[in-house]
């Protein structure tokens, strides 16, 4: 069977790649191992600005920051979407500052399945998953005689 079965009439437009990466992110704020994501999503955005086909708009104060009180993220239009990224030391000198989010403003409701929006970005930017098959086997416990020390 074909890999690219599924995506041979998703041809990377504008649309159907904006509307695969909110696919994607959508699907990685409650995916049990997110990291894969959210790299497709940022390489994806990186790829579509260096082609021009995507626009920094500037920089927004992050909703949930991590580890401080403010932190901020780079606003990137793409077609009739808007998503956020991490900045880099170049955009906070070279973006404006745009404030606090605008809370008025949604994106479109895309239908993709995940496999398909995934296949489509991989096929975009040429990153892979690596499928990680080896678990580790859980230690069994040891048990230790009445009065005997752990230690």
């Amino acid at each position: 069977m074909d890999d690219n079965n599924h995506t041979k009439e998703l041809k990377p437009t504008i649309e159907n790649l904006s509307k695969a990466i909110y696919t994607v992110n959508r699907h990685a704020k409650t995916a049990t191992n997110p990291k894969f994501l959210y790299l497709l999503k940022k390489k994806a955005l990186q790829k579509l600005i260096n082609d021009g086909k995507g626009k920094k708009v500037g920089l927004h104060f992050s909703q949930n920051p991590k580890f401080s009180q403010q932190q901020s993220d780079v606003l990137i239009s793409l077609g009739d979407y808007v998503f956020h990224m991490p900045p880099t030391k170049e955009d906070f000198e070279n973006l404006p500052h745009l404030g606090t989010l605008n809370h008025s403003y949604r994106n479109p409701r895309a239908q993709m399945s995940l496999y398909i929006a995934k296949q489509l970005l991989q096929n975009y930017t040429g990153l892979k998953e690596k499928l990680v098959t080896s678990r580790k086997q859980a230690a069994k416990p040891v048990f230790k005689r009445l009065g005997e020390s752990y230690f």
